[in-house]
C-alpha cells in the first residue's frame, strides 16, 4: 500500500465515524473502544504523512544547499536556512525538523541503493543495504514511527568495519540486520527512551571495542557548573561519566523504592471514601508532600553532607556502590572477565574492561552456572520462593519487567511462577521464573492475565472475555537483557 493511499484510507476510518461537522465536541459522545480507534487512526495518518514531510523536507535542504546562494529555496522564501523555513511551515521544534530532514536523505539514499546494481557487486550491495532497508521499510510501511525510526538509526549506527579489519564486512552489516530487525519488532511495546536505550545496548554488544571509545568519549565530557540567575536560586548542570552515573541512579532508585508500585484507591477514586479502618497504601505518599525531583535534591545533599562530616580515611572506599555488574564466563566455566566488556543488570549498559577489572579488586565476583539451555540453578518444589541466586539469575536473563512497554530495571522486580505454585503445582525452577515488576504482577494475578512458556520463550495470555472466550491475541514477551543481542 501506497504512503498516500494509507493517509487516505485513515481519513477515511476516521471520517466515518463522525455524523457532525463538530468533531471535537462529537467526541464526548463516543465509547471508550471508539476513542482509542480513532487514536489508532490518527496516528496511522499522521505517521504516513511524516514520512511524507521528511522526504519533503530532505528535498528542501538540498534545494537550498549554500553553494545556491542567495537562490536557494529557503533564501528565496526569506529564510536563512532550510530548517528555519520548514519550521515556519511545520511550527516544529528546530532539533525536530533536523531530524526530520536527516530521515528524508536516509529515504533519498534507500530508494538510490534500490536501482540496478553490476552483476559482479550485487550480492555485496544487497548485504550491506539489508540492515538500511529493513529500517526504511518498516518507516514507509507504518512499522516504525519517524521518531522510532531516528531512535533505532541513530542509536544503533554503522556496522564498525574499519575497526574489525579481521572480520568479514558481510557479517558485520547481517549482525547490524538482525539486531535491527529485533529492534523494529520491540518497538510494537518499547517507549522511545526504552527502545533508544535497547539500540545502544545492542551496538555495544556488536561492538565490543566501541566501548571503550565510547565510555572514554563520556568521561572527557563529564562536568558539573553552577550558577546563580536573575531571581537568585542556585542552580547546576551535571554530566555523568557512565560509572558515576550507574551509581546516583542506584542510590536515587533506592531512595524512591517505597513510593513505587501501585496505588489502591476505592473504586470511585476518592479517598475519602474509604472504611476508616481499611489501610490504604496511597495514604504513603500523603504523609511525604515532597515530589519526586525535591525528595532525590534532599537524598543527594544529605549524601553529600554526610561525605564531608565524615572521617576523611573511613568516608571513601570502605563501601562499594550498589552496583551489580555481570559479565559472561567461557563454557569451560572460566571466569572470562578480566579483558571482558560487561554490563549493569540495571539498565544494561556497557562498561569497559579496565571498570570491570577495577570492581573485581575491590569487590570479588559471585559465579552463577547456567545449564546448556542457559536455565541455571533449578530447585524443584522443595522451596516455596525463589532462592536468591535463581532471583540473580532471573534479573540477568530477563533485563527487569517482562510485561509489555514496562520500563521498570531488575531492581525493582519479584520473581513469577508462570506454572502457580498452589494452582497448578509448578516448580520452583529459573526457565519457569518470570521477572514481573509489583504493580504488573499484581495486575496478572487480579485480572486473570497468565504467563505460559512454549518453545524456549514466554506468551502473555489475556484474560477472558465476558462469553469466557479468549480476551485477545497472545504476546510474546521480548527480553530486555544485554544478552539478548549475542546472537545477533
Amino acid at each position: 500500500m501506497s504512503i498516500i493511499e494509507r493517509i487516505t484510507e485513515a481519513g477515511d476510518r476516521m471520517a466515518s465515524r463522525f455524523v457532525t461537522v463538530d468533531e471535537v465536541a462529537e467526541l464526548e459522545t463516543f465509547d471508550d473502544e471508539a476513542v482509542l480507534a480513532l487514536i489508532a487512526d490518527a496516528t496511522d495518518a499522521r505517521k504516513a504523512a511524516d514520512v511524507l514531510i521528511s522526504a519533503a523536507s530532505s528535498i528542501v535542504a538540498r534545494r537550498s544547499d549554500r553553494a545556491f546562494g542567495q537562490a536557494g529555496l529557503a533564501q528565496r522564501k526569506g529564510h536563512r536556512t532550510p530548517t528555519a523555513l520548514v519550521q515556519h511551515i511545520t511550527g516544529q521544534s528546530r532539533g525536530h525538523v533536523f531530524r526530520s530532514v536527516q530521515t528524508g536523505e536516509d529515504l533519498r539514499d534507500a530508494a538510490a541503493r534500490r536501482s540496478p546494481v553490476p552483476a559482479s557487486s550485487a550480492g555485496a550491495a544487497v548485504v550491506a543495504d539489508a540492515w538500511h532497508k529493513s529500517l526504511t521499510d518498516a518507516l514507509t510501511d507504518g512499522a516504525l514511527t519517524n521518531a522510532q525510526y531516528d531512535a533505532i538509526r541513530r542509536s544503533l549506527g554503522e556496522p564498525p568495519v574499519d575497526r574489525y579489519q579481521d572480520v568479514d564486512p558481510a557479517s558485520l552489516q547481517a549482525a547490524w540486520y538482525r539486531a535491527a530487525t529485533m529492534l523494529i519488532d520491540e518497538a510494537a511495546v518499547s517507549a522511545i527512551e526504552d527502545l533508544r536505550a535497547a539500540a545502544r545496548t545492542a551496538r555495544d554488544r556488536l561492538d565490543p571495542i566501541g566501548v571503550s571509545l565510547r565510555f572514554d568519549e563520556r568521561y572527557e565530557n563529564r562536568s558539573f557548573r553552577v550558577w546563580i540567575d536573575e531571581t537568585g536560586q542556585h542552580n547546576a548542570r551535571l554530566r555523568f561519566d557512565d560509572e558515576a552515573g550507574a551509581w546516583v541512579q542506584t542510590v536515587l532508585s533506592a531512595a524512591m523504592r517505597r513510593r513505587r508500585g501501585p496505588r489502591f484507591v476505592p473504586a470511585s477514586g476518592a479517598l475519602e471514601d474509604a472504611a476508616p479502618d481499611v489501610a490504604c497504601p496511597a495514604e504513603v505518599g500523603i504523609e511525604d508532600e515532597r515530589s519526586k525531583e525535591q525528595i532525590q535534591y534532599d537524598s543527594l545533599i544529605a549524601i553529600l553532607r554526610t561525605g564531608a562530616a565524615a572521617d576523611p580515611d573511613q568516608a571513601f572506599g570502605d563501601r562499594q556502590p550498589g552496583i551489580r555488574i555481570v559479565s559472561t564466563v567461557g563454557p569451560g566455566g572460566e571466569a572470562a572477565t578480566v579483558g571482558a566488556n560487561a554490563y549493569l543488570e540495571d539498565g544494561g549498559q556497557a562498561l569497559p574492561a579496565s571498570i570491570v577489572e577495577k570492581y573485581l579488586c575491590d569487590a570479588g565476583w559471585v559465579d552463577i552456572t547456567v545449564d546448556s539451555s542457559g536455565n541455571p540453578l533449578d530447585v524443584g518444589r522443595e522451596k516455596r520462593l525463589f532462592t536468591a541466586k535463581q532471583r540473580t539469575a532471573l534479573r540477568i536473563r530477563d533485563g527487569g519487567c517482562l510485561w509489555p512497554g514496562c520500563p521498570e530495571p531488575p531492581s525493582h522486580c519479584e520473581a513469577h511462577h508462570s506454572e502457580h505454585w498452589a494452582e497448578h503445582r509448578g516448580r520452583t525452577d529459573v526457565d519457569l521464573g518470570v521477572m514481573l515488576c509489583m504493580f504488573h504482577h499484581l495486575r496478572l494475578h487480579n485480572q486473570g492475565w497468565k504467563i505460559t512458556r512454549r518453545d524456549g520463550s514466554f506468551w502473555l495470555h489475556p484474560p477472558p472475555n465476558e462469553r469466557g472466550g479468549t480476551g485477545g491475541p497472545l504476546i510474546r514477551l521480548i527480553t530486555k537483557a544485554p544478552g539478548r543481542f549475542a546472537a545477533a
